[in-house]
């Protein structure tokens, strides 16, 4: 039987991509490539903002998806984007405004756009990675007869605009992380005759167990650190996440205790002797750190599915979750793996009673263990994918 041909459609794509649907789409991406013809189109681009050419356009392999990149026309113009940014988000503006704001929201590729147009017989699904950006929006309509979603989406302003109508009902089928991200998208877009599935990805731990006293000795880390990894940046919760740390540790709690920022920065980071940045880690690092740590902070309030919170269960480490975030909340609850907060008083008391308890801590992680190998299993991952695809293209 030939083997179909899929395309996964998302704006970067690459071993060195810090982004949580980026790494969602790569994995998924490299387990459905034991079954099927898988590719990948994206831009050149590696950090997402201002969206530069970082790659050379053209093929490349990576963990056996054939990476097909395409250059971007240009750069994100923050001044420019920030002014309509507060203009559709903040007054009166119209749908050609927030066309203008797709477009400088980016990665902005007609190269890409050709290469699917061209290209929209040549295989029998394009899976396109999150709703908000260029290659969705203006790609998605070229090939709807063909095409999948992943939306990644969360109840952000961005999903209020009107610009995002089309894409979730021109699809074929739309793959969703949680029951949460359905219900908000099914809410807000009325798109329930949409078919559809909850599928969600999984992790995979480290082959050999870390190095937590070697990361110790790299990073000068001699007592307890709470970790959180990704964008360092405010609407990843960055900001208030430092906030409430360091009125934590002025307010004379927590004797010792650090704050570890694995993710590139995006904002300044204050210099303090408690608040130690590292930057982009390899993924070997990364869970190094997540080993080592008394627990990992998810601080964002936009999530459909953190891939930080499977990672840091899977090792056993429980989580302190922003609780106005649904989906971290209901996983929190769903796992008993973790506590949640939604406020600065919170945010201290569930601190406190975390690192006041070994043993809490183990349960919590331990649990958290559990749920991601009973819910977020590969093989169910991948049974669910191929189910899909060959229902939408026929065996």
């Amino acid at each position: 039987m030939e083997r179909k041909r899929i395309a996964f459609v998302v704006q970067r794509y690459g071993l060195e991509v810090c982004g949580g649907a980026e790494l969602h789409c790569r994995l998924v991406a490299e387990h459905l490539a034991k079954y099927l013809d898988v590719e990948a189109l994206t831009t050149c681009a590696l950090e997402h903002s201002p969206w530069d050419n970082h790659y050379p356009p053209g093929e490349a392999e990576i963990n056996g998806v054939l990476v097909r990149r395409f250059r971007l026309d240009r750069l994100r113009k923050h001044r420019a984007f920030d002014a309509l940014s507060r203009k559709v988000f903040g007054g009166p503006h119209s749908y050609l405004d927030e066309l203008d704001y797709v477009r400088m929201v980016g990665p902005h590729s007609t190269a890409l756009l050709d290469h699917l147009s061209r290209t929209r017989r040549d295989y029998d699904l394009f899976v396109f990675f999150t709703y908000q950006y260029f290659p969705t929006v203006f790609g998605l309509p070229l090939v709807p007869e063909r095409s999948a979603l992943v939306p990644t989406a969360h109840h952000d302003p961005h999903i209020r605009l009107s610009v995002y109508n089309p894409v979730f009902h021109l699809p074929r089928l739309i793959v969703y992380n949680t029951e949460a991200e359905r219900d908000t998208v099914q809410w807000r877009f009325g798109n329930g005759r949409v078919p559809s599935v909850v599928v969600g990805t999984s992790v995979e731990a480290p082959a050999t167990p870390p190095d937590v006293a070697a990361f110790r000795r790299r990073h000068g880390l001699d007592g307890p650190f709470i970790l959180s990894i990704g964008r360092v940046e405010p609407s990843k919760g960055s900001q208030a996440l430092l906030d409430h740390f360091i009125r934590y540790k002025e307010a004379g709690r927590g004797a010792g205790l650090k704050l570890v920022l694995m993710g590139r920065a995006a904002m300044p980071i204050p210099r303090r002797p408690d608040v130690v940045p590292l930057g982009f880690v390899s993924d070997e690092e990364k869970f190094a750190g997540i080993a080592a740590g008394e627990l990992v902070v998810l601080p964002s309030e936009y999530e459909s599915l953190s891939m930080v919170n499977l990672e840091a269960w899977l090792m056993g480490v429980p989580v302190l979750a922003n609780g106005r975030c649904q989906v971290l909340k209901d996983n929190c609850r769903q796992a008993n793996g973790g506590l949640y907060y939604t406020s600065q008083e919170e945010f201290a008391e569930a601190l406190d009673l975390l690192l006041a308890s070994p043993e809490l801590r183990r349960t919590l992680g331990e649990q958290g263990r559990r749920y991601v190998e009973r819910r977020y299993d590969w093989d169910a991952v991948e049974r669910k994918y191929l189910e899909a695809i060959f229902e939408l293209t026929g065996v």
